[in-house]
């Protein structure tokens, strides 16, 4: 770890000189080992520079999502993030949890790519992630819980991916019913939810949860349908976001939302969910096979259900997977 452990402490001195010796003392680990984490860094594309007498200092970093760039970045958890997995390239990071849950890979691993090349959205439809682009992040978690209080899990990750994106850059997307990220109108962030039980019992043997955040992409980037559809951080807020440092966030955000649930605490997270929710109050379609229905969305309830209001005066909720809900003149309004 003393790869990790080296990166960090550059980071933290801010772009100051720090020396070997120091670095050596902080670490309990010797000169040399310091001199070989710094060549190990650079060699993942970290700029540092060493002068005589002065020390080392952090110039840049690569905007990679390796685990020592993300580890370098990510506070203590308790659960979620304590195994990290990190690919360059892979089908889907869901997929590959999913091919590991039976060899009883741990609570709360996580899995990260710089690139998917099955990436899969709800309902089957493809997701494009380009390599360099976003973060495809994953965590398979095994709460105590019967499936039936999982029912918001989805959105309230939503919110744990607010709140990340905002520590990280300042800016707060919005929430579109039941779980996109939306930033000025346009989706920023997907996320699936798998599940799987005992097929006697009905037990919960696992849930995935896989999320996939546009950063650096351009508009040239979304093809298709996606053109008028989605955005990127970048494209947003015109500054350079870390992808490492998101990750991190994401990662962190996912353990807090995690520990909130095992704790049965999730009220907080349900009344930010209110918060952000920008479908409520507005005039949406609801679009189930043939039929598309106008109605006032008008609230979400308790396990996140879209209390909706129809023409004819009668009220009903509308579930996850029943429909999809569109605004009446675009993907938002």
């Amino acid at each position: 770890m003393s790869k990790e452990t080296v990166l960090k402490l550059l980071q933290e001195s801010g772009g100051e000189y720090i020396s070997g010796e120091s670095i050596s003392e902080k670490l309990g680990i010797t000169r040399a080992a310091v001199w070989k984490a710094v060549r190990a860094l650079r060699r993942s594309g970290c700029d540092i520079e060493a002068r005589k007498s002065r020390g080392y200092r952090l110039v840049e970093m690569p905007n990679r999502l390796s685990e020592t760039e993300i580890r370098a970045q990510l506070g203590a958890t308790k659960l979620v993030g304590r195994k990290l997995v990190c690919f360059e390239s892979v089908d889907s990071t869901n997929a590959y949890l999913k091919r590991v849950a039976s060899q009883g890979v741990v609570d709360g691993t996580v899995a990260v790519a710089d690139e998917q090349t099955g990436g899969r959205g709800r309902r089957g439809r493809n997701f494009q992630s380009p390599a360099g682009k976003g973060i495809y992040l994953s965590v398979l978690l095994r709460p105590p819980v019967e499936p039936n209080h999982l029912l918001p899990i989805t959105g309230f990750v939503a919110v744990a991916m607010c709140n990340a994106v905002e520590r990280v850059t300042g800016v707060r997307p919005q929430i579109k019913w039941a779980n996109d990220l939306v930033l000025n109108r346009r989706k920023l962030c997907g996320i699936l939810t798998e599940l799987s039980m005992e097929g006697e019992s009905g037990a919960l043997q696992y849930v995935i949860i896989g999320i996939g955040l546009n950063v650096s992409h351009t508009r040239e980037d979304f093809a298709g349908e996606l053109e008028n559809i989605a955005t990127s951080l970048e494209l947003e807020t015109g500054e350079k976001v870390s992808r490492a440092a998101l990750a991190a966030a994401m990662i962190e955000e996912l353990d807090t939302l995690y520990q909130a649930l095992l704790r049965h605490k999730m009220q907080p997270y349900l009344e930010t969910y209110r918060r952000d929710c920008l479908t409520i109050g507005k005039q949406v379609q609801l679009l189930w096979e043939d039929v598309h229905e106008k109605v006032l969305a008008t609230g979400v309830d308790a396990d996140l259900g879209l209390e909706v209001l129809r023409q004819n005066g009668a009220k009903d909720v509308i579930r996850t997977g029943e429909v999809s809900v569109r605004g009446l003149y675009g993907y938002v309004e």
